[in-house]
This record gives structure tokens, sequence and C-alpha cells, in this order.
């Protein structure tokens, strides 16, 4: 059934144990909905999967990448720090502080400001 798809996709990946791994979280992908590159052909999912990977519609790296991203359970994301922070080479001041400001205030701020006067002065030069 599907030997001679394995024998074509050796040479995209050569371990057959990661061929079968990568193939096999393809099927669940298409079982699952994903959208087919090759034409099916009466083909179960596993095969159609192979087929993509023998075919190079798919790359081994990106289904590694997919395959490793749907077994994670915690994906840690870098967020800001709550507090700013001098800057490192910067000891000549030690009492740094920083001014504190509430949104209300900001928008107030901005609000209030002008667009400078257009004096047409440039162009007649």
């Amino acid at each position: 059934m599907a030997r001679v798809t394995v024998e074509d996709c050796i040479d995209k990946v050569e371990n057959r144990f990661e061929l079968i791994l990568l193939a096999s979280h393809r099927a669940r992908m298409i079982a699952g909905g994903a959208q087919l590159t090759v034409d099916r052909d009466r083909d179960k999912n596993p095969v159609v999967a192979l087929r993509e990977i023998a075919d190079s519609h798919l790359t081994p790296a990106d289904l590694k990448e997919d395959l490793i991203h749907s077994m994670q359970k915690y994906v840690e994301v870098d967020e800001p720090e709550a507090e700013p922070v001098a800057l490192i080479g910067d000891s000549s001041d030690d009492n740094v502080s920083f001014d504190r400001m509430s949104e209300e205030d900001l928008l107030r701020g901005l609000e209030g400001l002008v667009p400078p006067a257009d004096n047409g002065s440039d162009d007649e030069e």
C-alpha cells in the first residue's frame, strides 16, 4: 500500500521513525480538517500525508515544529518588565526617578496639543 510512498520519503526524512511520527501528525491534521496539498485519489489520510512529504509540499522542519507546538502544554510568553530600568552604563545618577502619568492625564495632554501653523514661507524662497 504505502511502501513506495515511504521509500519516496526517505530522501526527505532519513530516519524512518521520525518520518512516521511526522506523517502520523500530518494525518491527524488532515483528519481534523487541514487543507490537502495533493489530490486524495481515494487514499487514506496516512498515505496522503506521506505523498505530501514525498512531493515536498510540506517540509519536515515545518511539520516537526508543528508537532512540537501541538505537544506543548505551556508556552512561555515574554512580557514587558513592570518597572522601567535605568541604563546599565549610566552610573552617574544613582537616584533615578520616573514620572508617573495616568492614561487620562496623557489623553488630556494630547488633546491640548495644537499642530504647528503653516506660514507658507518655505515655498516662496
